[in-house]
């Protein structure tokens, strides 16, 4: 029970990596507040932590609304009276079918002989594809890192986790320049954050995942048949991309207090980035 007594929010909390956190947190004892921009997988994770007998309200809130993120919070302190830890997991990714054809483009063209030119990834990306990741990404993480502060400093304590991106850190996603800025940003804001805020108690960090085995990934490797599966597990030394539970794991040690962690980006990645 790590998180016994506290109250967790956690963003982008319907499908896959961020209700499978808010999941092992209400398994550790927190109540927790859950967010998505979808009515029914928000609905699907209130009923699968409730029904594992944690505690848990559902908002439905686009991140990218500065006006959303203030009710959310409102909520959170109108249900549970504050918030100890939030849980930045909200985001878009690159999962269009232009999106993975510029992935199959990058990994082919890593991964066999081919004649060296420029992918044409940037130069192809509108102002309104580039803009609409950011809103999200970058601004939704401001806003709700800003509402959480307003709790969490006055009582001097709390614990913020950014889902950043092993894109961030690295060219892993080159198909998705748009994407690995804005996870990219995600890392500064946490260092710069996590410094301002230490000497109240309240530990910023990030956890930059490799590649997540969601069900949406998993497609993905279906379609990508097995010869493909063979060329991506290449660039990979553990062989296999993570599960949600060990990715929510390590965000569960970062939303505790059992670590002395500051401003760090922490990347499970199977070895992808080393």
């Amino acid at each position: 029970m790590r998180m016994k007594d506290k109250v967790a929010v956690v963003t982008g909390a319907g499908p896959g990596l961020g209700k499978a956190i808010a999941v092992t947190l209400a398994h550790e004892g927190a109540k927790v507040v859950i967010c998505d921009v979808s009515d029914a997988s928000l609905d699907e994770a209130r009923r699968e932590i409730e029904e594992a007998g944690g505690t848990c309200l559902a908002v439905r809130c686009d991140v990218s609304s500065s006006a959303e993120v203030h009710d959310l919070f409102a909520a959170a302190v109108e249900q549970f009276g504050t918030v100890h830890a939030l849980v930045n997991n909200a985001a878009l990714t690159p999962n269009r079918p232009i999106d993975t054809e510029r992935r199959n483009t990058l990994y082919a063209y890593l991964q066999t002989p081919v004649e060296r030119d420029s992918l044409r990834f940037t130069s192809e990306i509108t102002d309104e594809e580039w803009l609409r990741y950011w809103d999200v990404n970058v601004h939704g993480v401001f806003y709700c890192t800003r509402e959480a502060l307003r709790l969490m400093e006055p009582q001097r304590y709390g614990r913020i986790v950014n889902i950043a991106s092993i894109a961030g850190i690295s060219a892993r996603s080159a198909h998705s320049p748009h994407y690995s800025a804005t996870k990219g940003a995600v890392v500064a804001f946490t260092r710069s954050v996590a410094l301002e805020v230490a000497g109240a108690n309240i530990f910023v960090n990030a956890m930059a995942p490799g590649g997540v085995a969601t069900p949406a990934f998993n497609g993905y490797l279906e379609q990508i048949g097995e010869t493909g599966r063979n060329r991506l597990w290449q660039s990979c030394p553990a062989g296999r991309f993570g599960s949600v539970d060990e990715y929510a794991s390590t965000v569960l040690h970062l939303a505790s207090d059992e670590h002395y962690l500051v401003g760090q980006a922490i990347s499970p990645n199977g070895g992808s980035a080393i």
